[in-house]
């Protein structure tokens, strides 16, 4: 079976008050139709098309090397003249898969529920069973349950808006037939629209089979038309995802205060505190906690390490049993070997720091290899910079460099050696020797400090 999936993008969505186009707007750290466009390819399609209108100025560059048809729906007339636009997509499929760019939490298990559902050459159609169907088209259906037609909100009666079975507007559909279907639609309705739901009636007309099955989660059908409802649906996928990993072995000191902007993988007896944004895609071993206020972004933190409060990971690794923070920041290409300490306010960036050295506090490490068992004295900085290009340090094992140190790269500290506090390193520091430079302190007798003059208050 070839199966098509076209996604549809083109609405405007002026109910989100923005400049941005709806589909655009981010869920768990991207944007709404990149969820349908990942929930799409698990599919594995023979053909994949985005139809978009509104702010393809933005979404069409977005969509560029992802393997996408981008069709033009040039005016919004609907969603069947839409799903028109894109019939050169589906030419040659026999199934035709239609989702929408605002309904992002639909699920893979869903969708392939609702293809397997019937032949290749019914009609399926995904339902759901709403307490407040208000603002949804409703499913129509005879005494026999049999599916009759599917009436939009603004046009139906009263006694149909009691109905509280609803179309999520997600359909499989024999493609040769849609085909002759949509040039045969009007748009004889209140919006004065082209409705793809009027395939419905027109295929009970022409005794075409229709299955239909219900997503019983109605959170996974959800279309998103205000930031309202992003909101809802935002609070309830960070929870999804909470649980899921909280079943995994992970324990959050609250699931309400996490958010996940990505995607985790986790091993067993992790602790989280609140707060904590993970972004990207991070990996998280068996034995790790994370204290609060921590963002962790493209990261690999190793067995039993501890991420104090308030640190930022970004693109770094973690060894086994090390220790970041409080107040710590590890930048892209830093990578702690195991039993490896970076403490409070300590910023590393772009380095390789050896197995159990230490940078307790207060010091800026960047473009270095430092050896192991090494201790950082604070206030210790690699001046990586020289203005126009960057130069790495060099730190062997068991160095110890003492405070408010300035180490000018490209330079070199060898195994053993000791740098005295206070110094400006410029030249290679041997082995094994105390390396150090100094100025003469000196005593201005009768100085006087200055006293600040007060003006009178106007």
């Amino acid at each position: 079976m070839s199966l098509a999936i076209i996604i549809l993008a083109a609405g405007k969505g002026t109910r989100m008050k923005s400049a941005k186009p709806k589909v655009m707007h981010t869920l768990a750290g991207k944007p709404m139709l990149q969820h349908v466009i990942d929930t799409a390819k698990q599919l594995s399609p023979s053909q994949l098309a985005v139809v978009c209108g509104n702010g393809a100025d933005e979404v069409v560059p977005y969509l560029q090397n992802q393997q996408i048809d981008v069709v033009m729906q040039h005016e919004q007339k609907g969603t069947g003249h839409a799903v028109e636009q894109a019939k050169t997509s589906f030419a040659n499929s026999e199934q035709v898969l239609v989702l929408y760019g605002d309904v992002p939490l639909i699920t893979t298990d869903t969708l392939q529920d609702l293809i397997e559902s019937g032949d290749n050459n019914s009609l399926k159609v995904l339902t759901a069973i709403l307490e407040d169907p208000t603002g949804y088209g409703r499913i129509v259906r005879d005494y026999d349950d049999n599916m009759l037609c599917i009436t939009e909100e603004k046009d139906a009666d009263e006694e149909t808006k009691l109905i509280n079975e609803i179309n999520t507007g997600i359909m499989c559909i024999p493609a040769k037939w849609l085909t002759e279907a949509l040039s045969q639609l009007d748009n004889n309705n209140a919006q004065g629209e082209y409705y793809l739901t009027d395939l419905i009636a027109k295929a009970v007309n022409q005794g075409i089979e229709i299955n239909s099955v219900t997503c019983e989660d109605e959170m996974e059908v959800a279309g998103i038309n205000n930031r309202v409802q992003l909101a809802e649906v935002e609070s309830y996928y960070q929870q999804l995802k909470a649980t899921e990993l909280m079943m995994s072995g992970v324990t959050f000191r609250d699931p309400a205060r996490v958010d996940i902007r990505g995607d985790i993988k986790a091993g067993q007896d992790i602790t989280i505190d609140i707060n904590v944004i993970f972004e990207g895609n991070n990996t998280i071993a068996d034995n790790v906690s994370i204290g609060a206020n921590c963002i962790l972004i493209n990261s690999i933190i190793h067995e039993g390490a501890e991420i104090l409060p308030n640190s930022i990971i970004e693109n770094a690794e973690v060894g086994a049993n090390c220790s970041v923070g409080p107040f710590a920041r590890l930048r892209p290409g830093t990578k702690l070997a195991a039993k490896a300490k970076v403490g409070n306010f300590v910023e590393v960036k772009n380095a390789n720091i050896g197995l159990g050295s230490k940078i307790n506090h207060l010091s800026y490490i960047g473009d270095t290899d430092m050896g192991a068992d090494v201790n950082i004295g604070a206030g210790t900085i690699t001046c990586n910079y020289d203005g126009a290009n960057k130069h790495r340090t060099v730190i062997g094992d068991r160095v110890f460099v003492g405070s408010d140190t300035q180490l000018v790269a490209p330079v070199t500290v060898e195994d053993g050696a000791t740098i005295g506090a206070g110094s400006t390193i410029r030249k290679t520091a041997p082995a094994d020797a105390l390396t150090l430079t100094k100025s003469e302190q000196k005593t201005v007798k009768g100085w006087q400090r200055p006293v600040k003059n007060k003006q009178p208050f106007k």
